[in-house]
């Protein structure tokens, strides 16, 4: 006998709630308790995260395959820490470059940098695997010397003169509460713009990201996933000694470590460029993504992870 209306939602009901918790008890067991580093987070001869700063800024560049993409990016970057550590003695800065298991000459091309500023300057960080973005942010984050670290994305496609729009955003969110802040660069004001040249299916894509990182994790930055973001060295070690995502959703989870640890975190507007190359395959990474999204806010949600508060050296 066909089930009366009232009976229907009923059984609809129950199975959403039979699949919440079975999505729930999945999101929980298949978590990654501690992040790969923490165990190698310790005091030692080399650069840590937890000893006091010896430089102002550490510039992090990730790179996945990106012997083209990777010089202009650098030499745009060094020209102009070199010229402003000329204008201001004060100034000191390193860029480590992280080879994220690159197939191609990335890590080649990067020591190249290396010998021509010299290892305090260049420093290079070759993984045996493809560890993915976050994995290779977080590895470069844990071995950083600067006061205020800067993530840039190896195809150069924010200006690197605009560090100083978001370090003035960073300025702006003094007093800084326990040395905590952060300024994220933002392609939002670009948005108009880049869905004229995006497909339907594209633009649909995006939308529906941008409205999962809303509902589940992150509400104040409308732009979670432009790679320039600027941290202070103790918002650094929070935030990144708690992250567990190493691909593509990792900025996300970041922001929300940020936001449950109530750190101040500006948007800055940063001029982007559109550069050829990128890693990203439209529907299965932003599949990808969903599923992070998901799983990060259930995880937390459910105690699978814990945020816990670092101790510097």
């Amino acid at each position: 006998l066909p089930l009366s209306l009232p009976a229907a939602a009923l059984a609809l009901v129950a199975l959403a709630a039979f699949l919440f918790v079975l999505i729930c008890a999945i999101a929980h067991v298949t978590a990654k308790t501690m992040p790969h580093e923490e165990a190698q987070c310790k005091k030692g001869s080399a650069p840590n995260i937890r000893d006091p700063a010896t430089k102002e800024l550490s510039v992090i560049v990730p790179s996945y395959n990106e012997e083209n993409r990777l010089p202009l990016m650098m030499d745009e970057a060094l020209d102009y820490l070199e010229k402003r550590q000329k204008q201001d003695l004060s100034f000191t800065y390193e860029v480590i470059v992280v080879n994220d298991g690159s197939k191609d000459q990335t890590a080649k091309v990067a020591e190249e940098y290396c010998k021509k500023y010299g290892s305090d300057k260049v420093r290079v960080i070759s993984l045996e695997k493809n560890r993915g973005k976050g994995g290779a942010v977080r590895t470069g984050v844990f071995s950083s010397r600067g006061k205020k670290i800067l993530m840039a994305d190896a195809d150069g496609a924010t200006k690197f003169a605009d560090i100083e729009k978001v370090e003035e955003g960073l300025k702006n969110l003094q007093p800084w509460p326990k040395g905590m802040a952060i300024s994220c660069g933002s392609r939002a004001h670009l948005e108009k713009d880049s869905i004229a040249k995006r497909s339907y299916f594209r633009t649909l894509l995006m939308y529906g990201f941008h409205f999962l990182v809303w509902f589940l994790c992150v509400k104040e930055i409308r732009d979670t996933q432009c790679g320039f973001k600027l941290l202070t060295r103790e918002a650094a070690l929070q935030t990144f000694s708690n992250l567990h995502i190493e691909r593509w959703a990792f900025d996300v989870e970041l922001l929300y470590i940020a936001q449950r640890l109530k750190i101040p975190i500006a948007e800055v507007a940063v001029n982007w460029t559109e550069i050829e190359g990128s890693k990203l395959v439209p529907f299965w990474s932003w599949l990808q993504m969903g599923r992070d999204l998901l799983f990060i806010r259930l995880r937390y949600m459910t105690g699978a992870w814990k945020l816990e508060a670092k101790k510097c050296n």
